[in-house]
């Protein structure tokens, strides 16, 4: 094992002493190419999926800069997720042990006078979460005249959650001769322009693996109709061996109600959103962890920070906007040389993201059957056998063959007997019922109506609900928001939020239709009085919007 401090470009003795103490042997490939340019202070845009060393590629150099001396605020990490915050916090605090760094985590959901207490004592490095940090700096209790290092991590998430209000005000106080490291898993137009605003000169490094889609993960997809997604699914779980799964959708709302329908049918699940107060986000963690349920339900900025190494299943039951974020959700299976799993559920309009996807990866995702209603019932019996078999060669059940003697005394048959047991040992089967899947029906998705979907989502709509101009779209009417493409939004943040603030399901929308300084949104007729109620309610990130009839 190589320890020298050549090694790591010339970070301190102390440093250096404290990784190889935590297990490093090596720098990482993004650390090998972030870490000189940025030890000689250098801005710096990294592109790097989850699990590849980022936050020592960014703390390292961002601890060596530190004046123990001083204990003013003299780093800053902003991230868009409390989960995510800890993490970070925890790791450049274990970092810097032998320099005794003072590191805190600010987010919301935590106490206000642990964090003014811990601000008292003194804090060198601040990693939070923008709007809380904000707060504090407006109430007076964290000053940033002395900060040298900026990291913005999950610059991509960040900026999908409507943070970028919010870190234009953190920046502007902080001192412009700072150094600036942004972190991101994709590049969009959105961060190049921030980067474009706040970094001087930055040195791009992108990390990409050779191959963006493990070898240990089997992929597979199912073509279903959007009706019937939650039918595939329950099919998949009784047939797949789930150790423990993790189910991506789009939005906050459609966690909490996948996550009910799957309870209700016998497969018990959690969501995990944004909306989950830190405590109860740590608890529904926990039990994932401690085995206690298997099935999460969450949207993608909800899993960022995740730091779970044993999923065995990754299902999109909504695939992702980007293909980016389909290789960073798959990549949450299949780890440390595990086997992993990846299925996806796509409905026929989805078939261009799945050519975009295999065009992306360079990796062609294999179309399966969903398993019948009698593979099922024989998969049942064949694990009810299984386990009849395993406690007769045990022999452990003396208790119960007293019942059968008893039962058999009194002039019943052994047969009757064990069936009526078997018959009472499948009463939880009920709780498992088998939906019926409506066929695809592919004739109704010719080339021509799939070039029109394409050159709709090239202009900026989307049809989360049904098509517009179809038999059953006849009570849809268009509403507009006063909110459109120049307020930095996109079609993900109208439907999360108006299915949010106005708790109507998301698949009730229609066409989406961005504009420059508003949007329209088909909607049913019967829904217009229930939406324009919730005016008043309706945000994008800190940018609140109304709706009227148009």
């Amino acid at each position: 094992m190589t320890t020298e401090p050549l090694t790591w470009f010339g970070l301190h003795p102390d440093l250096v002493h404290t990784i190889t103490a935590l297990g490093f042997t090596e720098p990482t490939p993004i650390q090998q190419a972030a870490l000189p340019l940025l030890l000689q202070g250098r801005d710096m845009i990294g592109q790097a999926q989850t699990g590849t060393g980022k936050t020592a590629a960014f703390g390292l150099p961002l601890l060596q800069r530190i004046v123990p001396a001083q204990a003013e605020v003299q780093a800053l990490v902003l991230t868009p997720t409390r989960e995510l915050a800890i993490q970070v916090a925890e790791a450049l605090s274990s970092y810097g042990t032998r320099l005794g760094t003072s590191v805190l985590a600010v987010y919301g959901g935590q106490s206000y006078q642990q964090q003014f207490r811990s601000l008292r004592r003194g804090v060198q490095v601040i990693v939070g979460t923008p709007g809380r940090l904000l707060d504090l700096i407006n109430q007076g209790y964290v000053t940033l005249n002395s900060v040298q290092t900026v990291v913005l991590d999950e610059a991509d998430e960040m900026l999908s959650m409507g943070f970028i209000e919010d870190i234009e005000l953190i920046l502007g106080h902080v001192p412009t001769s700072r150094q600036t490291m942004l972190f991101s898993a994709t590049i969009s137009k959105r961060v190049q322009e921030l980067s474009a605003r706040y970094l001087q000169q930055p040195e791009t490094v992108s990390i990409t693996p050779k191959q963006l889609t493990g070898a240990t993960i089997s992929q597979r997809y199912y073509l279903v109709n959007q009706y019937d997604k939650v039918a595939a699914l329950t099919r998949l779980l009784e047939m797949e061996d789930v150790d423990s799964a993790l189910i991506f959708v789009r939005t906050r709302l459609a966690t909490g109600e996948l996550a009910n329908q799957l309870t209700t049918r016998g497969f018990p699940a959690e969501p995990l959103n944004g909306d989950l107060s830190q405590d109860a986000r740590i608890q529904v963690l926990t039990r994932y962890r401690n085995g206690q349920i298997k099935i999460l339900v969450a949207t993608d900025v909800a899993a960022r920070g995740l730091d779970i190494d044993d999923i065995s299943h990754v299902f999109n039951f909504d695939l992702p906007e980007d293909p980016e974020i389909y290789v960073h959700r798959v990549g949450r299976t299949g780890r440390a040389g595990r086997q992993g799993t990846a299925i996806s559920l796509l409905t026929p309009k989805d078939r261009w993201m799945l050519r975009r996807i295999e065009q992306y990866t360079h990796f062609k995702l294999n179309r399966s059957e969903l398993p019948t209603i009698q593979q099922i019932e024989n998969h049942r019996q064949a694990l009810l056998m299984e386990q009849l078999e395993m406690w007769i060669r045990r022999g452990r059940c003396r208790q119960e063959r007293e019942i059968v003697d008893t039962l058999v005394l009194a002039g019943n048959q052994a047969e009757d007997i064990a069936a009526a047991a078997l018959k009472m040992a499948r009463i939880d089967e009920k709780k498992r019922p088998i939906d019926p899947i409506t066929p695809i029906k592919e004739e109704q998705f010719n080339p021509r109506e799939r070039r029109s979907e394409r050159s709709v989502r090239r202009s900026g709509a989307t049809t989360p609900g049904r098509r517009r101009g179809s038999s059953r779209d006849k009570d849809m009417v268009s509403i507009k928001l006063d909110i459109g493409q120049a307020d930095g939004i996109g079609v993900n943040h109208v439907v999360a939020s108006i299915a949010h603030y106005s708790g109507i399901t998301s698949s009730l929308l229609g066409k989406i239709r961005l504009e420059t300084h508003h949007t329209m949104v088909d909607v049913p007729e019967n829904l217009v009085g229930r939406l324009l109620a919730k005016n008043g309610a309706y945000r994008i990130g800190r940018r609140v919007f109304t709706l009227e009839r148009a």
